[in-house]
């Protein structure tokens, strides 16, 4: 199934990997729905970035996914369904843990029963790494055990349950895309690599929490294709994909890489208040990607080191949009 000239909805289209979504899929001739939560100024968050050319092409909605009736009514019509939209930092969800229920739980439910009524064709809903929690054996697999470490990360799970029963319980088209860690340009400062361009290019240090957590970091624009792909291929339907690089760096060795892409002497620091608690940090997240790859007939193109020298570049160029300086939960 070829996306060109299906209409397609995007919930969380102005976030980060959303409206890389969006971009790439305008270039392949669908037809966009755009969602955005609402917000009185009007805002389309990153895809006010996009060109002009882009922007007219997209049809922008402002809503909530937390409202069932609305849900109802912008899927009317519509042929497949991205859903990115989500409550996603971790240390927000230690302050506002029912925020995260109530958007990521609930709302994932009523995209699912909005597209099961109106009959779409596909829906790929989005989910996290973190689900995993720390990692039992690896590299991680489907398989893994979920362990909820962070009350976002037990959002996620709910949602991805609550989306896998609406396969099961009701022949609901859906596939589940799982990215480890994206990065890319319009990331913003709640991620640890943008934190620690912002700092580096504004500063002459670097503020970080634990140095050891290691994670597994994909270019965003190789994400975007793999939620593409799970849409395009019909073997994906019920069926739950790692997106990842099958490498591991750790935080202290990111901003190390960094710096030096910078040519700049930056000390880094540990800030305490950016440590996670013990129990609820993650120390390691590898990707087995192995069932994208035989399946989907995806794996990632851009090196980590390419990814990040566009990352910088960007965030060199927008540097005076970025509050780049305090601590963003």
């Amino acid at each position: 199934m070829k996306l060109k000239g299906k209409k397609i909805l995007v919930t969380g289209a102005g976030g980060f990997i959303g409206s890389h979504l969006v971009e790439s899929l305008i270039a392949s001739g669908a037809c966009v729905k755009a969602l955005v939560f609402y917000n009185r100024d009007n805002d389309w968050g990153n895809l006010e970035a996009l060109s002009s050319e882009i922007k007219s092409n997209i049809e922008v909605i402002l809503g909530d996914i937390r409202d069932p009736d609305f849900c109802m009514k912008i899927v009317k019509d519509i042929d497949i369904i991205f859903h990115l939209a989500a409550l996603i930092g971790i240390p927000y969800s230690y302050l506002s843990p029912r925020s995260y229920i109530d958007t990521n739980v609930s709302g994932t439910m009523n995209v699912c029963q909005a597209a099961l009524e109106n009959n779409c064709e596909k829906i790929v809903h989005t989910s996290t790494s973190e689900v995993y929690g720390s990692a039992q054996y690896m590299p991680i697999d489907e398989a893994h055990p979920l362990q909820p470490q962070s009350p976002y990360s037990a959002s996620k799970i709910g949602a991805d349950s609550i989306a896998l029963s609406y396969y099961y319980s009701f022949n609901l088209p859906l596939t589940i895309v799982r990215p480890f860690n994206v990065f890319g340009p319009r990331q913003s400062l709640r991620a640890v690599i943008p934190t620690i361009i912002g700092q580096a290019l504004s500063q002459g240090e670097v503020k970080l929490g634990s140095l050891f957590p290691k994670r597994d970091y994909t270019f965003v624009k190789d994400t975007v294709q793999a939620f593409i792909k799970a849409a395009e291929n019909k073997e994906s339907i019920g069926k739950v994909f790692n997106i990842g690089t099958n490498r591991e760096v750790s935080i202290g060795e990111i901003a190390e890489k960094i710096i030096t892409l910078l040519g700049k002497e930056i000390e880094i620091y540990e800030d305490e208040k950016r440590v996670r608690p013990e129990k609820s940090e993650v120390n390691r997240l590898l990707c087995n990607n192995k069932l994208a790859l035989d399946i989907l007939n995806w794996e990632a193109k851009f090196s980590f080191e390419v990814g990040l020298e566009q990352t910088i570049d960007w965030m060199r160029n927008n540097l005076a949009q970025i509050k780049a300086g305090g601590y963003i939960i």
